[in-house]
Parts: C-alpha cells; sequence; structure tokens
C-alpha cells in the first residue's frame, strides 16, 4: 500500500502511528503542503479531495480522511485492535478520538490559520491566540477523562486509537509553544507513546528517512 502523507500533518501522523501499530508495511509518498502538492492534478487524479493522507490499496482503489483509514484498517486488520471489544468502551475511545479530529484540529488545520492570515490580515500573535484557543478548550476536557486512567495510555493497557490521534495533537500543541503546564496526564501519555517503536518511527522527524 502507498500511504500520501506529510511529515507535519496530525491527521497523516495518526495513520502512520495506526499502520506500525498494527505492523502493516506501505510506501510513504511526501505530498508537501507548504508548496500545494497536494492541489496538483497529478495528485488529484488519485484522490479527488486535495487532502492528506490518502490510502492507496493494492488494487489502485484509494482511501481519503485519516478517520476513513483508519476505520478501513480496523476493519480489514483487526489485530491488534485498537479499539476495545466492549461497546460502552469503545464509544468513549472513539468520542476522544473526535474530540481532536472534530473539536481542535480542524480549527487548526494549515488551510485555516492561512484564511486567518491571508484573507483576515491575523498576524502571528493573533494566530498563536487563535491556535492555543482551541487546543486548551480540548486539553481541558481530554486532561479530565485520561485522568482515570493508569496514565500510560488513554484507556487500559495497549496503545489504542485515542493514542493515534492524541500524540500528534500533542506534538503540533508543543510545536506551537502551547503550555502544557496544566495537562500533565496527557504530557505523560505523550512521552510514554514516543518511547514505542510504532510511535517513534511515526514521528515528523523520522519522515525524511521513511518517504520517496
Amino acid at each position: 500500500m502507498k500511504l500520501y502523507t506529510y511529515s507535519r500533518s496530525s491527521a497523516a501522523y495518526r495513520v502512520r502511528i495506526a499502520l506500525n501499530l498494527k505492523g502493516i508495511d506501505y510506501i510513504a509518498q511526501s505530498i508537501n503542503l507548504l508548496e500545494a502538492q497536494h492541489k496538483s492534478e497529478q495528485y488529484k487524479a488519485s484522490n479527488p479531495q486535495g487532502l492528506i493522507p490518502a490510502l492507496e490499496l493494492n488494487d489502485g482503489n484509494v482511501i481519503s480522511q485519516s478517520t476513513a483509514i483508519l476505520e478501513w484498517l480496523e476493519e480489514t486488520h483487526p489485530t491488534p485492535p485498537l479499539l476495545p471489544a466492549d461497546p460502552l468502551a469503545r464509544s468513549q475511545v472513539r468520542s476522544l478520538a473526535n474530540h481532536v479530529a472534530c473539536d481542535i484540529h480542524p480549527l487548526n488545520n494549515l488551510s485555516v490559520l492561512g484564511y486567518l492570515k491571508e484573507s483576515l490580515g491575523a498576524d502571528q500573535q493573533q494566530l498563536d491566540l487563535w491556535y492555543s484557543q482551541w487546543v486548551n478548550r480540548g486539553f481541558q476536557s481530554i486532561e479530565t477523562v485520561v485522568r482515570q486512567g493508569k496514565g500510560e495510555y488513554c484507556f487500559g493497557e495497549k496503545p489504542g486509537l485515542a493514542d493515534c490521534y492524541l500524540i500528534p495533537q500533542v506534538f503540533n500543541a508543543l510545536r506551537f509553544k502551547v503550555s502544557m503546564n496544566a495537562y500533565p496526564a496527557i504530557l505523560s501519555i505523550y512521552h510514554h507513546c514516543n518511547t514505542l517503536e510504532a510511535f517513534h518511527r511515526a514521528h515528523p522527524d523520522q519522515q525524511a528517512k521513511n518517504s520517496k
């Protein structure tokens, strides 16, 4: 399989983690968002949405949107599972994942920040305030949830779907210099997950070694 990815895309980052956790080999095809390669006709021929990530399957079919890719991976490669067996526990994991994917990440992605800067004239200080506002609002509730666990992962004793979503969001928060002082449980999970090979290989700093 081929993963169209960009090193600092948190959506692509979460898919890389999941692929690694499941032990699935893939080819990483870098699509540079800063150079607008995702808008090229060549890329849109494979993924009309023009977004990152996209997963090209061995039969040539392409799945876009990280949530759809992760669902497909869980359904077609169920071992090891990223979701618990209990329906209520599964809903709790999905709730945290969606909190990141729906309530934090979309408000702070590259296209939104670019619009704020280029169309509305926001300066860097205003962009930083915008970014931290949505991260802090989301992390406050996530911190409360993950404090109920043992601290190594968001839920349970093994890494799962929620960790795939949370770790890239923490990476971006740190990159944008959002203070993590109020989120010790989140930060503990972040540091622990990054000791695992699956997370380490998915880290943005490692992608130049893995991409075409």
